[in-house]
């Protein structure tokens, strides 16, 4: 498969899981953490999906287009792992995660963080929704949507 046909389908998959997290997401309470703003896309559709919620956003350094750039009191920079670490207990109905690299050895070591950070981000009946593994006691995975094959986005609840 090229590298676009993997990039289209990791877009298509993420964008059907988030739109069914979003629906559920919108009948509970607590903000949304958007982990890895990049270029904003997800940002600017969690938005849409979710008006008026809180989304903050973390990144190593801002990237984003002009449209999808956060408040500044909701954008955080720096080292996501140390950044994201001061909101644990936020209570989040909703954790994004796009920092995945592609790269299997740098993927590991997030791999050995990102999941407890989520599970202490999220609250009690959140989703968390990943493009990398979230293997956690407290994270129970969830079936996507049938359009998104197995193994390619991740989708958990906060149990």
């Amino acid at each position: 498969m090229s590298r676009l046909d993997s990039f289209i389908r990791r877009m298509t998959a993420q964008r059907d899981i988030l739109d069914l997290a979003c629906a559920e997401v919108a009948k509970m309470e607590g903000p949304v953490v958007e982990l890895g703003l990049g270029n904003g896309r997800t940002f600017h559709h969690l938005r849409e999906r979710l008006p008026g919620r809180r989304i903050v956003a973390f990144d190593r350094a801002l990237a984003a287009h002009a449209s999808s750039i956060p408040e500044a009191e909701n954008l955080v920079l720096g080292e996501i792992r140390e950044t994201a670490s001061r909101f644990i207990g936020i209570d989040a109905a909703l954790v994004h995660a796009d920092i995945g690299t592609g790269y299997d050895d740098r993927d590991a070591v997030t791999s050995t963080w990102l999941p407890d950070l989520i599970a202490r981000l999220l609250r009690v009946g959140g989703i968390a929704v990943s493009g990398t593994p979230l293997d956690h006691p407290l994270l129970q995975p969830l079936p996507p949507p049938p359009s998104v094959p197995a193994d390619r986005y991740f989708v958990c609840r906060r149990v």
